[in-house]
């Protein structure tokens, strides 16, 4: 990666009260350190951890998982002691009910029959509403929230973050197995997400009226539960005053995650900065994002993708430099570049989730070699110094 700034002037250094905040909620299995298998323990573990972090512990879809979330934060720093002590008191959680907690996007292994959901009317009614489709929803996302409360400008910045989904689902990739079977795919949550008609990309929207219009006509079609909670993988949140992220697996590691939620409130800030010029964005068909996201969700890190400035297809590792590059005056002036190529630079010697995921499955150690790996690097909260070892 290149990262030699040293022909140009180090650009100023923004003032902490004056960044955007960023905020990320994380979604994780529960599993029996035994049977390595999904248990349906998210509530009893949820009780437990609140008693530590009160509401940035919440229940999921399925009863086997449970989601972290931390405040909004304004600087790396101050987002990873708080992702740090959340994953923690979560661990703890777990272990008190004599679970552990698992950090992939899908279940490496799994007992008999569907997945238990949980009691909320919204769960309710999605199963209700999608049927069969939801056997297998057990799949555990990383979304990231950064503050924009002009809706209007909101949704105008997604059209510009529309392009860059395929490469955040090569980046983020971490569920190669399903059920005890390798899937060869890097990213099998965004395969099970795509077979549902209102997750993906969201269409473009030229204004915030459009983009409610047609969140009315799909969720009159019944593909979507509800039109003011569109669960798109980019969205002005319906309840934040933020754009949402949600196309990412959940990471393995605390450092991971840091990295890709600054990464990706820069992106936030140079799209606006070009909406607010007047600039419309790409408009690319669903369509064709819908193919790229499905060819990052296959081949992860380690294939080809999507060009999100071009549309051509080039090597993941070089798309990630090129958005680096794209958003790199923004990080310069957040603090934030140290922290991205570190991740970026850990990508390119040890690959994405998955790949890490089939080299702890090796060596005879199968599916079941993975789940314990992943159980002990999800465990591992490093404090808010550290860096990113070479796991």
């Amino acid at each position: 990666m290149t990262n030699d700034s040293r022909s140009a002037p180090a650009p100023a250094t923004a003032d902490e009260g004056s960044l955007p905040t960023v905020g990320v909620e994380e979604e994780y299995f529960l599993v029996d350190p035994v049977t390595r298998l999904p248990v349906s323990g998210g509530p009893e573990v949820a009780a437990h951890a609140a008693g530590d972090i009160g509401d940035l512990v919440a229940e999921e879809f399925a009863q086997c998982q449970v989601e972290g979330r931390t405040p909004p934060c304004r600087t790396a720093s101050e987002l990873r002691r708080h992702l740090a002590r959340v994953r923690r008191a979560l661990v703890d959680a777990a272990g008190g009910e004599g679970l552990a907690l698992c950090a992939s996007g899908t279940p490496v292994l799994w007992g008999d029959g569907p997945a238990h959901v949980g009691d909320h009317p919204r769960y309710q009614a999605g199963r209700q509403q999608y049927r069969t489709m939801m056997d297998d929803f057990a799949i555990s996302a990383l979304h990231v929230h950064v503050h924009l409360p002009d809706r209007e400008l909101a949704v105008l910045t997604v059209n510009h973050l529309r392009p860059w989904l395929p490469l955040l689902i090569a980046l983020s990739a971490n569920s190669p197995f399903h059920r005890a079977r390798d899937t060869g795919y890097a990213s099998w949550r965004s395969v099970i997400r795509s077979r549902f008609p209102c997750l993906g990309p969201p269409p473009y929207a030229a204004s915030l009226e459009e983009h409610q219009r047609l969140a009315v006509v799909i969720a009159d079609t019944e593909a979507m539960l509800e039109p003011d909670m569109p669960f798109w993988d980019l969205r002005p949140n319906p309840r934040l005053p933020t754009v949402e992220i949600r196309a990412m697996d959940v990471l393995q590691h605390v450092d991971d995650t840091v990295a890709v939620a600054v990464l990706l409130r820069s992106l936030v800030v140079t799209a606006a900065g070009k909406a607010q010029l007047g600039d419309p964005g790409p408009a690319w068909n669903s369509e064709v994002l819908r193919a790229a996201c499905w060819r990052a969700a296959r081949d992860g890190w380690s294939g080809s993708g999507f060009d999100a400035l071009t549309g051509r297809v080039r090597p993941v590792a070089q798309l990630a430099d090129q958005l680096v590059q794209h958003v790199r005056p923004v990080l310069e002036q957040y603090g934030d570049l140290q922290t991205v190529t570190t991740f970026v630079r850990h990508l390119a010697r040890h690959g994405d989730g998955a790949c890490r995921q089939r080299a702890w499955a090796g060596g005879g150690a199968g599916p079941a070699g993975a789940v314990d790996r992943l159980v002990r690097e999800t465990a591992r909260t490093p404090g808010f110094d550290d860096t990113i070892s070479g796991a």
